[in-house]
């Protein structure tokens, strides 16, 4: 993930980070509204009678935070660049996938890094994945000012765009911006470059957002015209008829992520269950339901397989034609200078 990735609904954007919707107390889930559609964990309902408790965050950090507090979480669900953080922190132990059949039908290219995968075990289950790439209002904004990811950048449109309030996703936007595809390897001119162009954005940005839903309300408002966005923004927006647009491939390149599932070490509930709610989630059948109702693609390469192309197409999970920065895990004293770096920028400096 990402970093925060979805608030489906605007109630769940007043107080989140305190939200618990409490049903079974022997799985306790920390996760984002919206990917606790009831689909998502259909045979975990049809087992067990009840659906999880979900614990309702707005971050990756505020779901670190929350485990290493010692909240009692059993699953939680970060992106790939925050698997690393967790294991130094010794936070999760490794997936018995003897246990997870599905586990041979995950996109070979989720596993690839040994921060993921090693002799150990497998420390994440890939979930969902996607691009962070320009929404934009298709009736206002010409095709040629979305073409680079300097609109950004663009005097025209201060104070008309928006992006997530979450630093790696900026981060990713700044490194492209400024020629970077591989944040594993910056450079220190690299990551000034990138800083630099953040501060020359900074004024003209409306807002740093917590979801996609209020993304959505900003554009549809016309408050917004452009926004560097997950594609659940695409989702919401198009469901209410707005007119908007998605450019996946400006001339820099996009983003990409996957985030997943990991196995909390302080949990104090039922490892069967666990694994039966995993074992939900990754099931084929669980791929349609995640990209028509929230827009994400899932981990599942039978399960999108199943999926029109044209449907994949329309819900900007297709193929990239262009450059990409996968955010990949990379050194956690590097991340954590990018969050520092964001928090004064946003502050003005």
């Amino acid at each position: 993930m990402k970093t925060s990735r979805l608030l489906l609904s605007v109630c769940f954007t007043v107080s989140l980070s305190m939200s618990v919707q409490a049903d079974d107390p022997e799985l306790i889930v920390t996760d984002w509204p919206g990917f606790d559609a009831e689909g998502m964990y259909a045979t975990y309902k049809e087992k067990w009678g009840v659906r999880p408790t979900y614990a309702f965050v707005t971050s990756d950090d505020e779901t670190f935070q929350k485990a290493i507090s010692g909240f009692g979480a059993d699953v939680s669900h970060p992106c790939a660049q925050m698997v690393p953080k967790y294991r130094e922190a010794g936070l999760i132990e490794p997936w018995d996938v003897s246990r997870i059949p599905e586990f041979k039908n995950i996109m070979p290219e989720f596993l690839a890094s040994p921060v993921i995968q090693d002799e150990a075990g497998v420390w994440i289950i890939p979930a969902d994945w996607g691009a962070t790439a320009i929404a934009y209002n298709a009736e206002m904004v010409p095709a040629e000012d979305i073409a680079t990811l300097q609109v950004f950048a663009d005097p025209k449109y201060a104070g008309k765009i928006t992006m997530p309030n979450a630093s790696d996703d900026v981060w990713a936007l700044a490194y492209l911006a400024t020629g970077v595809t591989d944040w594993t390897k910056v450079t220190d001119d690299q990551f000034n470059a990138a800083a630099d162009w953040l501060r020359k954005v900074h004024p003209g940005v409306r807002a740093y957002v917590n979801s996609s839903t209020e993304m959505a309300q900003l554009m549809k408002s016309g408050e917004v015209m452009i926004a560097w966005s997950w594609p659940d923004g695409l989702s919401i927006l198009k469901k209410e008829g707005f007119p908007v647009g998605y450019q996946r491939t400006p001339k820099e390149g996009v983003t990409t992520w996957f985030c997943g599932l990991v196995n909390l070490k302080n949990g104090k509930g039922s490892e069967d269950k666990a694994y039966d709610y995993v074992n939900s989630w990754i099931r084929p059948e669980a791929a349609e339901v995640l990209v028509t109702s929230i827009g994400y693609g899932h981990a599942n390469a039978a399960g999108m397989q199943a999926i029109d192309p044209a449907v994949l197409d329309a819900a900007g999970l297709g193929p990239i034609n262009g450059p990409t920065l996968p955010q990949l895990p990379f050194d956690l004293d590097q991340r954590q200078r990018q969050l520092e770096t964001f928090d004064r920028i946003k502050a003005g400096f």
